[in-house]
């Protein structure tokens, strides 16, 4: 990590890169015992209203969010100073969450050290084109990239992809202990979805964890998504790429409620996350307020992120995201979709 640059700030930053065994066992409870009871309460509003069933799965939703930030914090090994607890409470809070632990954790810890390097692109991340790549793209591969970037593919099929089908296989290039807890994980869901469906009844249990798990598997790809697309984000190739850089300029502020801040595990203090992973979500927002240095980066509101959704395409020209729509100032309109290739004006 180029943590030697503006040197400074590792003072203010590293009295919070450990965790504390009470809030750690404090925010297990306070998340997984609402979850639990909205869960069971859905379930029991299904002889009342279905739009009450429906209204508790948001909050229910938000709960799993915060499991899964949890699950997230484990994988960085900064929710528990034992690296067992933080594999035991993992591989759980990934049960609930479908995600397994030692796969997950090694994609992420790959997107961690590559965010924002335009020559390590494609682990952990959301698939990005340059313009230019996109320009020299052959037609299928740019209608493909389109359909990708499209907000219901994304945000609709995105999360029954990437957390049903994605996570149950392994990689290619997956240890024993990874594969081992990839078959527990899967199993562990499909017994657990299983005696709640003998018990419950399938219906009623689709009924209840469908939305849930729609709820939760949007925002949080949201919320992934935004954290690193808005318009001046950082992008740079291998040569000119830093670590601190891509903290502070490519992982975004997002600036929401309070509520919302502690219902996403202050997930939205990435900045802070990205500059150093060790410190636990709870930490996130006092380190954000300790230096000046911390609070000068990219911020975006709940209005000012719905912008996102225009970006499609990292210009490497003016160094901002751009839009399907910007195309023309590169292209013939007309040949926009074609296969051909186009040389980007200077």
């Amino acid at each position: 990590m180029h943590h030697q640059e503006q040197g400074g700030w590792r003072s203010d930053i590293a009295p919070y890169e450990r965790s504390h065994i009470k809030h750690s066992i404090w925010q297990i409870i306070n998340t997984l015992v609402p979850f639990f009871l909205l869960w069971y309460f859905a379930y029991l509003s299904l002889s009342v209203s279905y739009w009450l069933t429906l209204a508790l799965a948001v909050p229910a939703g938000g709960f799993l969010i915060r499991i899964f930030i949890i699950f997230h914090d484990c994988c960085h090994q900064s929710f528990f100073k034992n690296r067992t607890a933080n594999t035991i409470i993992g591989t759980v809070t990934g049960i609930l969450t479908c995600c397994p632990y030692y796969q997950w954790r090694h994609s992420h810890s790959i997107h961690h050290a590559t965010s924002g390097n335009l020559n390590r692109r494609g682990t952990g991340d959301i698939w990005t084109l340059t313009v230019e790549e996109y320009l020299s793209s052959s037609f299928l591969q740019r209608l493909i990239y389109r359909l990708y970037r499209n907000p219901l593919v994304m945000f609709g099929l995105g999360p029954i992809y990437i957390f049903l089908i994605d996570y149950r296989f392994n990689r290619k290039r997956a240890g024993v202990k990874e594969r081992i807890n990839t078959y527990v994980t899967n199993l562990s869901i499909a017994g657990a979805a299983g005696l709640l469906c003998w018990t419950l009844g399938w219906q009623n249990f689709l009924l209840v964890q469908g939305p849930i798990f729609l709820i939760s598997g949007i925002a949080g790809i949201w919320l992934f998504y935004v954290q690193h697309t808005y318009e001046d984000t950082y992008y740079e190739r291998d040569e000119d790429w830093k670590y601190i850089h891509a903290a502070l300029k490519g992982s975004s502020f997002y600036k929401l409620p309070r509520i919302l801040h502690w219902i996403t595990g202050n997930i939205g203090f990435h900045h802070i996350h990205h500059l150093s992973p060790r410190v636990p979500n709870y930490y996130l927002e006092q380190v954000h307020n300790k230096n000046p240095m911390f609070r000068d980066v990219p911020t975006i509101t709940l209005i000012s992120s719905l912008r996102s959704l225009s970006f499609r395409m990292w210009s490497e020209q003016s160094k901002k995201f751009v839009g399907f729509k910007d195309i023309k100032h590169f292209v013939p309109a007309e040949n926009s979709l074609d296969g051909s290739q186009h040389k980007i004006p200077k």
